[in-house]
């Protein structure tokens, strides 16, 4: 009885709605195609009234970040004829969930357009779908925070961090759009740049090119002695990821600025991709998802670190194994100084006044203990690559390249002498 009763209630937190995607709502605006976005500079609207919840979804499924999805906030209007004098969509991009436009400016700078409407079809097994549990899946994103990329990429600003420089916008029907006004018009967006380039956007000096991963590895095998990581850059920014509870950091969320003095080329990593940074799973089926024995990466972003091993990827292993422990706890102390409460509150303060007043209190008080904590948790980081040893699978975006094995294993394990 006490089984059927749980089954029960998990189907009725599921039966809210049967939508699996629904795009940003409009505040006093009744007849969209009757408004014209050109005599507006801005927009109020909510990222998603899709998450609505009663008690019993709430306990099954969690509080999440609702109340910051379905709240509306002030979007400036974006043309993409007059954004940086004009750019062209070059592609449609976008991962298992999240619908994207790369642009390209004149002089070719590349951005992308990362729509804040996620759409969790994709993930949705076969099995669920035949159970009728789709909402459990498409529930999930409210554990996402919607303007989680804007508060890390102002964290990083006062951690001396490169990141992507995300702006919510949002982007009406228009000319430019064309054939992808259906799909991505009157719709909130993350407009940032592009962790690949081929004309630098970042404030650094003699950067040749902004390249992925698979890339940076073509680039060791024609340069193999004279091309470095700037293993701090990394550190740093692994710790930052730590402190943000982003447990999303596979290959490909990655990109790096190569610095180029003579021959030496230098690599400095570039982070993309925030949508998981706070993430916040509670209720019974994400705590159930979320417990190391199920879904190992899948962390939430608690007070304190339970479990390292799930925060510890490929990639970390590939550019990190056995790097000194002092350089984990020089970046973690300067981690501490740089983002101490003042510099914490200040960061806050990017968020719309409406969102902050329903998260800011909670993450940041998280962020100042996980802080508070970082020299451990960097030891236990390193220690942790370590034990993983070296890598034994080719990465996330590199799996058509043929490599020596030495550089599948380890970006410093191929020299040539």
């Amino acid at each position: 009885m006490i089984l059927v009763l749980f089954i029960g209630m998990v189907y009725w937190s599921t039966s809210s709605t049967d939508q699996t995607f629904k795009t940003s709502q409009l505040v006093n605006i009744d007849n969209v195609n009757a408004i014209n976005f050109h005599d507006l500079d801005s927009v109020l609207v909510a990222a998603s009234a899709l998450y609505k919840a009663d008690e019993i979804k709430i306990l099954f499924q969690g509080e999440q970040y609702r109340a910051a999805w379905a709240t509306p906030i002030k979007a400036p209007v974006l043309f993409l004829d007059t954004l940086f004098g004009g750019v062209t969509i070059t592609k449609e991009g976008g991962g298992k969930q999240t619908h994207s436009l790369k642009l390209e400016t004149k002089e070719g700078v590349e951005l992308t357009l990362r729509g804040i409407n996620k759409d969790p079809k994709p993930l949705i097994p076969e099995f669920v779908k035949t159970l009728g549990l789709e909402n459990i899946i498409v529930d999930g994103i409210s554990a996402q925070h919607p303007y989680s990329a804007i508060l890390a990429a102002e964290l990083a600003n006062k951690s001396a961090i490169i990141n992507t420089k995300p702006k919510v916008v949002f982007l009406p029907k228009q000319p430019l759009l064309g054939d992808y006004n259906n799909k991505y018009g009157n719709r909130l967006f993350l407009l940032e740049y592009e962790t690949e380039s081929k004309t630098n956007w970042t404030n650094l000096s003699n950067v040749s090119e902004i390249v992925d991963t698979k890339n940076l590895q073509e680039l060791k095998l024609s340069n193999t002695n004279n091309i470095f990581i700037d293993k701090s850059a990394l550190i740093r920014a692994r710790l930052f990821d730590l402190l943000v509870g982003d447990w999303d950091r596979h290959t490909k969320q990655w990109g790096w600025a190569v610095q180029q003095t003579d021959q030496i080329y230098t690599a400095i990593p570039i982070a993309g991709d925030r949508d998981n940074a706070f993430i916040n799973l509670e209720g019974i089926i994400p705590s159930i998802l979320s417990n190391e024995n199920v879904v190992e990466q899948l962390r939430p972003f608690d007070y304190e670190i339970d479990f390292m091993p799930g925060l510890v990827y490929p990639f970390d292993q590939y550019f990190l194994l056995n790097t000194d422990e002092s350089l984990f706890i020089q970046e973690a102390k300067q981690l501490q100084l740089l983002l101490n409460d003042e510099a914490l509150l200040k960061a806050l303060k990017v968020w719309p006044s409406q969102i902050l007043d329903i998260d800011g209190e909670e993450i940041i008080s998280k962020i100042k203990t996980r802080r508070d904590n970082l020299v451990s948790y960097a030891k236990l980081f390193k220690t942790t690559i370590d034990k993983k040893g070296l890598v034994t699978q080719r990465l996330k975006g590199s799996e058509d390249l043929n490599l020596p094995e030495q550089l599948q294993a380890c970006f410093e394990c191929y020299t040539k002498y």
